[in-house]
């Protein structure tokens, strides 16, 4: 299949009916050669809302390529509404190196929607804004843990907006943490653009993992139904998420060899152990307890730990969703 080198995706001069591959343009390197990102569109037959879905922000991050390759291998054109963009990995240069940032060092998803005349990663996190995601009605960007931890299937959400909590439930995690993208994110940049925008940690970084994967692919097929892009289908329902409606990462006060004791998804009560500082002589230096209640979102992997490692994070547990903002109430009201 041939590959189309763009400078910005136009969907209209694309072809419906079959998927198409695409270099996107977005910087050049020391030697003046392109940086492109690798983006897959299929335009269906018939117009509809454009579907967004980026993965590999951190270049480490690799479960949510295969969910990708797996969405083009499974979707038919001929019954698509509308059109699905693609983009993975969106941080090339951090996915050739295995590593978590972009090309400056700098954490590009922490850089959005950056600037027209800034560092590096500004200028790649405003022209990716600028030639792709402004294009989005909706939007799935898929992340992991990062090295040394190890996350959930869990998806952040702002759960005041009613079409990003239909999209929250419907990528069947684990968990489900309510957090308003104030933040300088990918996510945060497009709910900017009122674009309904979730992330999704899927599990952990630099493997694939097909027991996340699996209900991943299945959860953005049901967020396509939901928009009217796809034919909905019965799907097996999944076990209900945990709704938390804030978390906090703890951090060890000492050095020394760390042990976590509880796993990913297990709950805590206030107070309880869970984990336990060794010095190298193997003497117990600290002892670190649940501050509240609550479930454990990601943990750390790595047991060599300085003062200011991190141990868990830690979701606040609710069964109530936070009231919808009042502009949300009205435009409701509209529809």
């Amino acid at each position: 299949m041939s590959v189309r080198k763009v400078e910005a995706l136009d969907i209209e001069d694309l072809p419906s009916g079959k998927p198409v591959r695409v270099l996107l343009q977005i910087v050049h390197d020391p030697m003046g050669m392109p940086l492109e990102v690798p983006v897959i569109v299929i335009k269906g037959t018939k117009p509809g809302p454009v579907f967004g879905v980026t993965a590999a922000v951190h270049g480490n991050e690799l479960n949510g390529l295969p969910v990708i390759h797996r969405l083009v291998d499974r979707i038919d054109a001929q019954k698509l509404r509308g059109t699905l963009v693609m983009a993975a990995p969106v941080n090339v240069p951090g996915y050739h190196r295995n590593v978590r940032r972009f090309v400056d060092q700098r954490d590009l998803n922490t850089m959005f929607p950056g600037r027209a005349d800034g560092h590096a990663s500004h200028v790649f996190a405003h022209r990716l804004m600028d030639r792709l995601v402004r294009h989005f009605d909706f939007l799935v960007d898929l992340h992991t843990a990062s090295f040394g931890r190890e996350n959930s299937l869990y998806v952040r959400a702002d759960m005041r907006q009613p079409m990003t909590a239909k999209l929250a439930r419907l990528a069947r995690p684990q968990i489900i943490l309510h957090n308003p993208p104030s933040d300088r994110t990918l996510r945060g940049a497009a709910a900017e653009l009122e674009i309904p925008a979730i992330t999704v940690e899927i599990g952990d970084p630099q493997v694939l993992q097909p027991r996340y994967i699996k209900p991943t692919l299945t959860g953005i097929r049901s967020m396509l139904a939901e928009v009217e892009m796809l034919p909905k289908r019965a799907v097996a329902p999944g076990a209900p998420p945990i709704l938390c409606k804030t978390s906090r990462w703890f951090y060890t006060d000492h050095g020394g060899l760390l042990s976590v004791m509880p796993q990913v998804t297990d709950t805590v009560a206030e107070g309880d152990l869970i984990a336990r500082q060794r010095d190298v002589w193997g003497d117990v230096v600290r002892e670190y307890h649940a501050p509240f209640s609550g479930v454990i979102i990601g943990r750390s992997t790595n047991p060599v730990g300085q003062t200011g490692a991190r141990i868990v994070h830690l979701g606040r547990v609710t069964d109530v969703l936070p009231p919808p903002k009042a502009e949300d109430v009205v435009e409701t009201a509209e529809d």
